[in-house]
C-alpha cells in the first residue's frame, strides 16, 4: 500500500507534470521542459557538493556527501531517454545516493542523441569507467548505476566491458532500467493509464532518435536481448505503475536464468524515478535509496 505522502506527491505530479510531459517526444521541447522541472525539484541537500572533472575526455561531475573520496566509487549514468538530462539535473538524487553509500559518485555527461546517436552513450560510459580505473581504483571497489535510460546504459556498459575483456565492477544498480528499445513488454499496454510520465508511442519515437537506424534489438541498445552470463550482481528497483515494469522484471528473470545474483524490488504504487522525491518526504523513495546504499556498501567492502 503506497504511503499517504507518496499519494499526495503523486497527485501533484499528475496535476503539474503529467499534462505537459506525458506523451511528449519532441527533443527540443523535452529538453526545455526537463530543465524547468529540474529547477523546480527538491533542492540538493546542503551537505552534497559537486565538482567538474574530465574522465577519458568525457565531461563529468564528482558528486559527494560529507566523506573523503577514498579508493571506492560509484559511476552513475543519468536518465533522459538518451536525448535529455544531465549530471546537473540529477544532482539531488545522485547526492542522496552518495550519502546512503558513503561514496563519491562519478556522473558522466555522456553525449546525447540525436546529435550523437548510438553507440555514443556507450562509448562515453566506457571511457569514464576506464578512466576511473586508471586513477588506481580497483574494479572490485566500483559499482555502476543508472536510472531509466541510464539503467539500460549501465547494463550495456557491463556487456561491452565483458566482451572487451575488461575487468568488471563489483555490481550494478538499475533503477527503472529501459532495457528494451523495441518497447514490446506487456506493461507498455497494461500500465499505459497508471504511468504518469511515459507512453509507448513517445518512447518508440525517442528510441528512434537514439538508434538512428540501428537495430533496436542490438544488445548494446537493448541489453535485455543479450547473453548476460558473467555479469556481476544486479540490484533492480522499479515502480509497479510504470510502463517500464516489464523491462525490469523480464531482465531480472533472464539474469537469474543466466546464473546472476539478482535482487529485484517492485515498489507498489510507485511511478517512474520515484526516488527523486525523497526530499519531498516520500517514504518509499528514501527506503529505496537506503537499500541501494546498503547494497553498494556490501558489494564494495
Amino acid at each position: 500500500m503506497p504511503s499517504a505522502q507518496s499519494l499526495r506527491v503523486r497527485a501533484v505530479v499528475e496535476e503539474q507534470v503529467t499534462p505537459a510531459f506525458k506523451g511528449l517526444s519532441d527533443v527540443a521541447a523535452l529538453r526545455q521542459l526537463w530543465e524547468v522541472l529540474a529547477a523546480r525539484s527538491t533542492p540538493v541537500p546542503d551537505e552534497v557538493k559537486w565538482e567538474p572533472v574530465t574522465a577519458g575526455q568525457v565531461a563529468c561531475e564528482w558528486v559527494h556527501g560529507p566523506t573523503n573520496r577514498g579508493a571506492r566509487a560509484v559511476v552513475f549514468l543519468h536518465g533522459g531517454c538518451y536525448v535529455f538530462g544531465s549530471a546537473a539535473t540529477y544532482r539531488e538524487l545522485i547526492g542522496r545516493l552518495s550519502i546512503a553509500a558513503g561514496l563519491w559518485v562519478l556522473a558522466p555527461d555522456y553525449r546525447l542523441a540525436p546529435e550523437h546517436p548510438f553507440p555514443a552513450a556507450v562509448d562515453d560510459a566506457l571511457a569514464a569507467y576506464r578512466w576511473l580505473l586508471g586513477t588506481g581504483i580497483e574494479p572490485g571497489r566500483v559499482v555502476i548505476a543508472g536510472d531509466s535510460a541510464g539503467g539500460g546504459l549501465a547494463l550495456a556498459t557491463l556487456l561491452a566491458l565483458r566482451d572487451a575483456g575488461d575487468r568488471l565492477p563489483a555490481a550494478a544498480v538499475l533503477l527503472s532500467p529501459w532495457t528494451d528499445l523495441t518497447c514490446s513488454g506487456d506493461s507498455y499496454a497494461s500500465r499505459a493509464e497508471s504511468d504518469p510520465l511515459f507512453t509507448r508511442e513517445a518512447l518508440v519515437t525517442l528510441a528512434a532518435h537514439y538508434l538512428a537506424g540501428a537495430d533496436p534489438t542490438s544488445v548494446l541498445a537493448s541489453p535485455i536481448y543479450a547473453d548476460l552470463k558473467g555479469l556481476p550482481p544486479l540490484l533492480v528497483h522499479v515502480g509497479s505503475d510504470e510502463v517500464l515494469l516489464d523491462d525490469a522484471t523480464q531482465l531480472a528473470e533472464r539474469a537469474r536464468a543466466a546464473g546472476l545474483d539478482v535482487e529485484l524490488t517492485v515498489w507498489d504504487g510507485m511511478w517512474h524515478e520515484f526516488q527523486r522525491f525523497a526530499g519531498r518526504g516520500v517514504i518509499e523513495a528514501q527506503e529505496s535509496i537506503d537499500l541501494i546504499g546498503s547494497f553498494i556498501k556490501k558489494r564494495v567492502g
